[in-house]
C-alpha cells in the first residue's frame, strides 16, 4: 500500500503560465521525492501600466511517501 501527500507551491514567470509550471515542477522535484502529479488550483497575473509583469501558479503536487 501507498501513502501520498499533496503539498501547495506557488511559481511565477515573467514570460507565461506555461513557465511557470515548469519552473514549479523543476523545482519541487529537487525537493521532494517521488513527485508523481500536480494539478493546477489557481492562476493570477501581475499588472503594472497597464500590461501583464508577472504570471503565477498555484498548484497542489502529490509525492508518494516512501517507507
Amino acid at each position: 500500500m501507498s501513502v501520498a501527500r499533496v503539498t501547495e507551491i506557488t511559481s511565477s514567470s515573467k514570460k507565461s503560465f506555461e513557465d511557470a509550471m515548469e519552473d514549479g515542477i523543476s523545482r519541487a522535484t529537487k525537493t521532494l521525492k517521488n513527485v508523481t502529479g500536480a494539478w493546477i488550483a489557481n492562476q493570477e497575473v501581475v499588472i503594472k501600466d497597464g500590461s501583464i509583469k508577472e504570471y503565477r501558479v498555484r498548484m497542489k503536487v502529490t509525492f508518494v511517501l516512501s517507507d
